[in-house]
């Protein structure tokens, strides 16, 4: 089934136009500007509609008028923001989101959204148009390839939106950006929302050799190259699987040639049963989604590559299938990690961090990078402490997860840095190798992110445990996917705000 695509338009203001018209208003003011020309058109029906429903523009609020006289418009609305002094580039996505998902069960195919003397603190007139129009983005995405019938809606979504406003060129140019985050996110989404008898490593290997058209250079390495480069440690997961595991390397070069790059690594079981230490049948069909760290670093590649982002960046995600087989991985075996640090794994389920020690090494080794970061569905404990608010953040360096903090804050995904230290270190020693995977019930996220951190040498590195996060989360005005796509608007944000010259 081919996915349909909103197309997306910035004009100068007018009311003549078709489909449904919507005039983002603000709390508490009279209505001006097009909002009192329209209600002039309507003979007072706008103002007669908001007194009879006690329509203030009051934040997440929508009046609507349908099939309107003296218009050309099918129906109207009035959508509230708030409180002038309150309006942000959040609340400007979420309106966006809003509007188009009201519209997507009426027969309606186009949208015009008017911003006509909407003032924001710190928010130009040009970024405020381009966010509502992003919200709005990002709310179209729909995964329903698999679905040989259409649901009984009597319509499919807005074909074509139009922001009309006062500064449609300078929207244009902040929208062009933002247009390639949707587009990371979508495949990060669309990444994590496929099943895992579709998406197995060398299919996901092979969706991600398509980066190379943005001028990604893509590196795959099989099982027979990652033996010899004795990644014991990510191998010894996919043992019991009949898919070969994969690592994948992306490159983009935005940067000076001389300038060392930020790296990012991603988990990537593309299933996981558990292996030997199997999982409880009840709710395993979500472990596809597993590999939603290494989904987003895809997206993330994919939005700094197609945006052209002036910095080197280098994107790797170990692939693998965590499966119960007669050559499985057991409870109680030892394995030898590229750095050469022995592993007792005690349950073949803490398979994630197995992976990514392999990857961190690989990573830090040969590319000697500014930092790295690295994105793992790892832990249900990090579910129990932080929900699904919040991706738990663990780092080695202060100025790093402080610069995560902020821009978590700023594009709604956001991080809480949790602790570590010496004790919770101690937790993973081994009796019988240089450390074991697990390090008990206690603090479970956190000696997690003990084992990762002897993988990183001095690098400054920080941790995302996304369990709560890339798949499952709630449900919101601008994303209504079972995989969410977070992290692509997190990373590009530091990315952008602090790593790019």
């Amino acid at each position: 089934m081919e996915k349909l695509q909103m197309n997306i338009a910035f004009a100068d203001i007018s009311l003549a136009r078709q489909g449904a018209l919507a005039v983002l208003v603000t709390e508490g003011t009279t209505l001006r500007g097009v909002a009192a020309e329209l209600d002039g058109k309507l003979g007072g029906a706008l103002k007669r509609a908001m007194k009879a429903a006690d329509f203030t523009g009051k934040a997440g609020t929508v009046l609507e008028l349908v099939g309107p006289q003296g218009v050309p418009a099918s129906r109207v609305l009035l959508a509230g923001l708030g409180k002038s002094g309150d309006v942000s580039a959040a609340g400007l996505e979420k309106v966006g989101g809003e509007l188009a998902g009201r519209l997507e069960k009426t027969t309606e195919t186009a949208l015009s959204i008017v911003l006509d003397g909407i003032a924001a603190p710190k928010l130009p007139a040009g970024e405020a148009a381009a966010r509502v129009a992003f919200g709005a983005k990002l709310r179209s995405y729909r995964f329903d390839k698999y679905k040989t019938k259409k649901k009984d809606d009597k319509g499919q979504g807005l074909k074509s939106l139009t922001i009309l406003s006062r500064a449609a060129a300078a929207a244009r140019k902040e929208y062009a950006p933002l247009s390639q985050v949707a587009a990371g996110m979508f495949l990060t989404r669309d990444l994590v929302n496929e099943p895992a008898n579709i998406l197995y490593p060398r299919e996901f290997a092979r969706r991600v050799r398509a980066l190379s058209k943005l001028g990604v250079k893509v590196e795959v390495l099989g099982e027979a190259q990652m033996k010899k480069l004795g990644m014991g440690s990510l191998l010894g997961v996919g043992h019991g699987s009949q898919h070969e595991s994969q690592l994948v390397v992306m490159r983009w070069t935005g940067g000076k040639a001389s300038e060392k790059p930020v790296a990012f690594v991603g988990k990537g079981v593309c299933f996981d049963t558990g292996g030997i230490s199997l999982k409880p049948a009840a709710g395993m069909e979500d472990m596809k989604g597993d590999m939603g760290g290494a989904a987003c670093v895809a997206g993330l590649m994919h939005t700094l590559a197609a945006r052209k982002a002036k910095v080197n960046a280098v994107g790797v995600i170990g692939l693998v299938e965590n499966m119960p087989d007669g050559k499985a991985q057991r409870p109680g075996d030892i394995v030898t990690s590229m750095s050469g640090q022995t592993i007792e794994v005690i349950n073949t389920d803490a398979e994630g961090r197995l992976v990514l020690a392999d990857a961190l090494w690989y990573t830090q080794n040969r590319f000697k990078p500014k930092f790295m970061i690295d994105l793992a569905t790892l832990t249900g404990a990090i579910m129990i402490a932080l929900g699904k608010e919040y991706a738990g953040l663990f780092s080695n360096d202060d100025k790093l997860a402080k610069q995560l903090s902020d821009v978590g804050e700023i594009e709604g995904e956001k991080v809480w840095r949790m602790p570590m230290g010496p004790a919770f270190d101690k937790m993973i020693d081994s009796r019988f190798a240089d450390m074991k995977n697990v390090g008990g019930r206690d603090g479970g996220s956190i000696t997690a992110a003990q084992f990762l951190q002897r993988f990183v040498n001095n690098v400054p590195w920080a941790h995302l445990d996304i369990a709560g996060t890339a798949m499952a989360s709630p449900q919101t005005a601008t994303n209504q996917s079972w995989g969410s796509g977070w992290g692509v608007r997190l990373l590009n944000r530091l990315v952008a705000d602090h790593y790019e010259r």
